[in-house]
């Protein structure tokens, strides 16, 4: 999840509004036309009985549609395997999930089959209300790479379409909440920032899978980038 110094820097320029990482958000006005939530891979295979599921992930569905509520623009991801995807453990001979194995893109930790096309567990979670959301960008459908950000695969290189779908909207600030916060969420906010957006997690929407410290290690990196932090309260 690295991202360049010279990135950040024009990431910064490209994106005023951003207040600096740490410093508290004034309440803003959710229902702004350059402004969109985006709600990351809330799905039944990473809630309690799915088949990689959060902590505690169905708290944030209540909270999620409250908030989805106040925003004009809100956009969906959601993760959709073919059921041989190269990051399934099941397709490792030998090994287990949550064990990693290199990729040509990197290394790449193994899941338990999850989120498979067209299953139970790649629906969005039961609840899950958002009538007025204008779009869902699909991921790792892709056999061969993995896919975290709602902007670029795993391979850093291979792009979802959604920057573009963002400028030719007028989108310049986008908030994120959802599953799980040290991958889905917290790729996606970097890539917000290194496309030239403003961005910031709303922190209590979102729950972790926290692998061997993976959560702090992503807070550490959004803040690093400019990625701000908020509470639900400073939204509702």
């Amino acid at each position: 999840m690295a991202t360049t110094r010279r990135s950040l820097v024009a990431a910064a320029a490209a994106a005023p509004t951003l207040l600096a990482a740490g410093r508290a958000m004034s309440r803003p006005d959710t229902a702004r036309a350059d402004l969109a939530l985006i709600v990351v891979d809330v799905q039944v295979g990473f809630l309690p009985g799915g088949n990689l599921p959060v902590p505690k992930g169905d708290e944030v569905v209540p909270l999620i549609n409250r908030l989805a509520a106040r925003y004009r623009n809100v956009l969906l991801t959601q993760d959709w395997h073919p059921a041989n995807h190269l990051s399934f453990a099941s397709q490792h001979p030998g090994k287990k999930p949550f064990e990693t194995v290199q990729m040509p893109y990197g290394t790449q930790v193994l899941w338990p089959d999850h989120c498979v096309m067209g299953t139970r567990d790649a629906e969005f979670a039961p609840g899950l209300s958002i009538p007025h959301a204008q779009l869902v960008i699909r991921k790792g459908y892709r056999r061969e790479v993995d896919s975290y950000s709602a902007f670029l695969e795993a391979d850093r290189t291979t792009k979802t379409g959604l920057d573009g779908y963002l400028t030719s909207r007028g989108i310049r600030e986008v908030h994120l909440c959802g599953l799980a916060t040290d991958f889905c969420v917290a790729w996606s906010a970097l890539d917000a920032r290194r496309f030239g957006l403003a961005c910031a997690v709303i922190e209590d929407a979102c729950r972790a899978i926290d692998l061997e410290g993976s959560l702090a290690r992503a807070w550490a990196e959004m803040t690093g980038a400019g990625v701000a932090r908020i509470s639900s309260s400073a939204l509702l």
